[in-house]
Parts: structure tokens; sequence; C-alpha cells
């Protein structure tokens, strides 16, 4: 908690409380915030639930690990954009930013889930955590969208309005494909993702040459 120091956790110990993430991490991206108990936690992760608030207060804090923990684990690859001020052609920077979106929803599947149970179910600190960890990402991509309309390498678009729908392409539509019968979209594998997102984004922001 805050104003609290973390004490030092043995070897032994440290490995129980990471065993407790993980298996926060599984249940709550399958079965959401209300619908896990400390029980089935403690179960997954071979330990009592005794055990389980040896190290957190209350169930909440055991999500606010997992959900940091999920977003630790891709947070060099979020900063491999938030960090750059590169101003490539939209031809480059375009595949890159789409590639990292799709690394998350991807290799992190229970991120996405997690980030959803968050918004949803407890927001007001879960809107935080989304906001410290995506906020930066999110407007590195605008600020770029914002430079490249500046120098008419892409439609004169609002910026901000692009790059949520950018994210949304790459994170909601996996699982909206699925209910589209027949979509081969629906499975497509990471390279094929981004290739086939970058085009159509590609074929939307970029002016088409004028007619001489």
């Amino acid at each position: 908690m805050k104003g609290h120091s973390t004490p030092m956790l043995t070897p032994k110990a440290s490995e129980a409380k990471n065993r407790i993430v993980r298996a926060a991490v599984a249940l709550f991206a399958r079965q959401g915030f209300r619908g896990t108990s400390t029980r089935e936690i403690a179960r997954l992760a071979d330990v009592s639930e005794v055990t389980i608030f040896r190290y957190f207060e209350h169930k909440d804090d055991i999500f606010w690990c997992a959900l940091e923990s999920s977003f630790n684990a891709i947070r060099p690859r979020l900063n491999t954009l938030v960090r750059s001020d590169r101003l490539e052609s939209p031809e480059v920077m375009l595949p890159e930013i789409i590639s990292v979106l799709v690394d998350m929803a991807t290799l992190s599947p229970e991120l996405m889930r997690l980030i959803a149970v968050a918004l949803l179910e407890l927001r007001g600190r879960g809107e935080a955590i989304c906001r410290e960890n995506l906020t930066p990402l999110f407007t590195a991509i605008t600020n770029y969208l914002t430079r490249t309309i500046e120098k008419g390498r892409v439609r004169n678009v609002d910026p901000a309005l692009v790059t949520a729908a950018i994210a949304l392409t790459v994170m909601a539509q996996p699982e909206l494909a699925k209910l589209i019968e027949g979509n081969p979209l629906a499975v497509l594998d990471s390279r094929e993702a981004i290739n086939t997102y970058s085009s159509f984004w590609m074929n939307v922001l970029i002016p088409e040459p004028a007619a001489t």
C-alpha cells in the first residue's frame, strides 16, 4: 500500500507470490473480478488462502498486482514507440505502430482481458492504471500522426480519432471477426495481421498521388 515500504521476500516467499500472481492473471482474465474467488486463486497457485493474505490485504490488491505484472511483461515493447521521436514515412512507421499493438493483443491476450475487467468492473483505479500505462503509447502515436499530417504525408484527419481507431482495429477486431461467418481475418497469425492491418490503414491514410 502507499506510504509503506515493501518487505524483502525470501526466494521461497517470492516464488509463492509469483505463483499467486500468475494464477490471478489466468483466472481474472478468464472469469472476471467478481467471478474469481481467492480460494480458486489459491488452488491454482498451489498455496493456502492464508498464504495469499500474507502478501495481499484484499482481493483487489491481487488484481492490481496481476494487472501491473501483465503490463510489465510488454512494457519494453511499448517503450520502443513511447521513446521514439522519429519522423519516418508512414510506410515505415504505420507497420511498426501496428506491430506493437498486435504484440499486445497476441502475445499478451490476458492483458487485453484484464484491461476490460479493470475498466468495466473496477473503474476508478482501473482507469488510472490503464491511463498510466497506455496513455504514453497512444499519445506517441497521436503526436506522430499530427506531425505527418502537418507535412502532408497523411490525410488531414483527427489524429486522436485515428489513433483510437487503429488501436481498436488491432485489439477488438480479432474477436469481432469471429462473429462474421467465413471471415478470413479471424484466423490471421501475427505476421499476417500486421501486414493486413498496415495495408488497410495505409490505403485509408496516405493520399493518392495527384493525377498528371
